[in-house]
């Protein structure tokens, strides 16, 4: 019961940062057919009932194999697409159809936040124009097409009315043609067209995974090519590339989730540190110079090394008028450490103060990232010595190369406001 406690709370701030954001996201072929697709419904459900605008896009490959097998119809590939001739367009549409009802159905029955899922509205259409993609190599693709254009305009409307958007793997052209499409293609198309906040893609596996197995918590595209050629045209390449060309479409976030795990998706957007491999261009972390409205969540932060007497405790209007001292470590939208920097009056020298990292991230070298942050910034405004004062953590300043000093190495104005009965030990560093 207790972490069930805490995890609620600690996702307090992602419910806020995620109501009225768009998100589209991705289900495979594959992931309908597995057994944990009830999960996952049950999970968009709460999503939606969070005040989360989605757009749901479903593939149908395993499907349409499934139905040309039937038919006795051998399935051709040309660099990785279909190629669909009408005999296949048939499968395609057949598979397409099914899917599009099995999942309105289970949308429209699985219980909502009030308790009834009959009043979630699920809406599909003609969102998606569609243009041939022809003859490529000599090679005809027949109805196997790529995405013209999202109708982005109709798309937001329904979602400014609550309802959940379903598209397919189908496209239509002005002239009433049918094309089969790629459900990647049409999933990044819709994020992009619709400034979506995230693009989230449901694989086999947790994530994208290194050549020592690791899992990549975070992954910038520009460092996914080697990941890709070894994945090939798989599943979990296919799902990397299309995370990959989102973010050059100008999607800031996309989330490579696992279809096999029961809460994936919630873990991914609910945790600090996720469940799956987050795709994007900027930094996962951050450091930079606090701002007003970062109080709040340093009070967070602080308050429990306060309570423990490790640091001087500060009123909330201490921090609103020292805020820009502080250096901050920022984690996806949450503070996990922080410094502060204040140049000592009439004298080349500063103390360093209030460095705080979360409990939970004490083993990452990021305390050693702020120091040589706050350093830096030392040497731009000229100072040469550092100080600082500390009744616990004496150990880790002289292992970083600060030594014992003493009250009266402190200039005038700062030894006035030396606190005896704190008795802090004060140690300096040349820089």
């Amino acid at each position: 019961m207790t972490d069930y406690v805490n995890w609620f709370r600690h996702s307090t701030p992602y419910i806020n940062t995620h109501r009225d954001c768009t998100f589209v996201v991705l289900l495979p072929g594959e992931a309908l057919a597995h057994p944990n697709f009830s999960n996952i419904v049950h999970d968009i459900m709460l999503l939606n009932s969070l005040g989360v605008r989605l757009v749901l896009v479903h593939g149908s490959r395993p499907q349409i194999e499934e139905r040309q097998s039937a038919r006795g119809i051998s399935s051709h590939y040309h660099n990785d697409l279909r190629i669909t001739d009408s005999d296949t367009l048939a499968c395609v549409m057949d598979a397409v159809g099914s899917l599009r009802i099995a999942i309105e159905a289970q949308l429209c029955t699985a219980p909502t936040a009030s308790g009834q899922g009959s009043r979630l509205r699920v809406v599909s259409g003609n969102f998606v124009t569609a243009k041939p993609i022809g003859v490529v190599d000599g090679v005809d693709f027949h109805h196997t097409g790529e995405v013209r254009r999202i109708d982005r305009k109709a798309i937001s409307q329904h979602l400014d009315e609550q309802s959940i958007v379903l598209l397919s793997s189908m496209g239509y052209s002005p002239t009433g043609e049918v094309f089969n499409l790629a459900c990647e293609d049409v999933a990044t198309s819709t994020a992009a067209a619709l400034e979506a906040d995230k693009l989230i893609l449901f694989g086999p596996d947790a994530g994208i995974f290194n050549a020592e197995g690791q899992l990549l918590r975070e992954l910038k595209p520009t460092r996914a090519q080697p990941l890709l050629n070894a994945l090939g045209n798989s599943l979990p390449g296919s799902l990397l590339s299309a995370a990959c060309k989102a973010c050059d479409k100008g999607v800031r976030r996309s989330h490579i989730v696992s279809f096999c795990d029961d809460g994936a998706l919630l873990t991914e957007l609910f945790t600090r540190d996720g469940g799956g491999t987050l795709v994007t261009q900027e930094a996962f972390e951050q450091i930079r110079t606090a701002t007003i409205e970062d109080v709040g969540g340093l009070i967070e932060l602080l308050r429990p090394l306060e309570e423990a007497g490790i640091l001087v405790r500060r009123s909330r209007e201490v921090l609103e008028t020292e805020i820009g001292q502080f250096t901050l470590i920022e984690r996806d939208n949450m503070i996990i450490g922080c410094a502060a920097l204040y140049p000592l009056d009439d004298s080349s020298s500063a103390e360093l103060a209030c460095v705080a990292i979360d409990p939970n991230y004490r083993h990452g070298g990021r305390g050693d990232q702020l120091l040589a942050h706050i350093e830096s910034q030392a040497r731009v405004m000229k100072i040469d010595t550092l100080f600082v004062l500390t009744t616990r953590t004496a150990h880790w300043f002289r292992e970083r190369g600060f030594v014992p000093s003493s009250v009266e190495r402190l200039p005038a104005k700062r030894a006035s406001l030396y606190n005896y009965q704190r008795n802090s030990k004060v140690f300096e560093k040349t820089l």
